[in-house]
């Protein structure tokens, strides 16, 4: 009888992407139930975040079947997207962004789903027209950061909902970007409940005055059921797929 090859499972598969895999299959799982429960058919899109994990997890991440990546960090991100050109990947951006990195995002982002000013959509606009007179590329999926931070507690970005109509309408506005939806990170510290409530009824009064804008981007390790309940169509999972962050250095 042939011996198993040292480092590798009785399926031909190294130890970290069967590690990948049954996490992946966990938090599958999870989606399928909380979907079955909120009554849906429709199950939510997975977004996995690769930030401080190496490109070599995104390869095996891809030979499981996943096709969309969220990074917060632009090197970090146009740097795998690069040195993974040759897979057929979407990259999320999800990180606060600077205007003076629009031009570098366009370059490889399906998304940025931190919109949050004004200033941003004038950087994004302008960049993405460039890209597409040289390369073609599609128009940038963008979802406006909607901040759900009641006063007092940590902050952790995006507009104010008083904002997202002025915002909406400049992004529609823009040629060479598409108005998704919402994005927002549940407050720490609380039920994420309200606050997904709260980004519910901000979408909806969204579609209004645009209706195609009908994405929802919510829910991370930690309250993805929540976020599934109250409507999100995109999840952003992390940590409970790829584990914590590996040691530096």
């Amino acid at each position: 009888m042939t011996e198993p090859t040292p480092g590798v499972d009785s399926v031909g598969t190294d130890p970290r992407t069967a590690e990948l895999r049954d996490r992946l299959a966990a938090v599958r799982r999870r989606i399928a139930e909380a979907t079955r429960d909120a009554g849906r058919g429709d199950e939510p899109r997975l977004i996995v975040v690769s930030k401080f994990h190496p490109a070599a997890d995104v390869v095996r991440l891809a030979s499981l079947g996943v096709a969309d990546l969220g990074e917060n960090r632009d090197q970090e991100a146009g740097a795998k997207a690069a040195e993974l050109s040759n897979l057929d990947l979407r990259w999320h951006f999800i990180g606060q962004l600077q205007s003076n990195k629009a031009k570098s995002v366009v370059k490889y982002a399906h998304s940025v789903q931190s919109v949050d000013r004004v200033q941003l959509v004038a950087a994004l606009a302008k960049a993405i027209e460039r890209r597409q007179s040289e390369t073609g590329r599609p128009d940038l999926e963008c979802f406006i950061q909607v901040s759900l931070q009641d006063d007092g507690g940590e902050h952790r970005g995006g507009a104010a909902p008083a904002d997202v109509g002025l915002l909406a309408d400049s992004i529609a506005a823009a040629a060479g970007l598409r108005l998704a939806g919402v994005m927002a990170v549940a407050p720490l510290g609380v039920p994420p409940e309200a606050a997904f409530d709260k980004l519910a009824a901000i979408s909806e009064e969204l579609r209004r005055s645009h209706p195609g804008a009908g994405a929802i981007s919510a829910g991370m390790s930690q309250d993805l059921e929540a976020a599934v309940r109250f409507g999100a169509t995109h999840l952003r999972i992390g940590s409970d797929i790829l584990g914590s962050r590996p040691p530096v250095g």
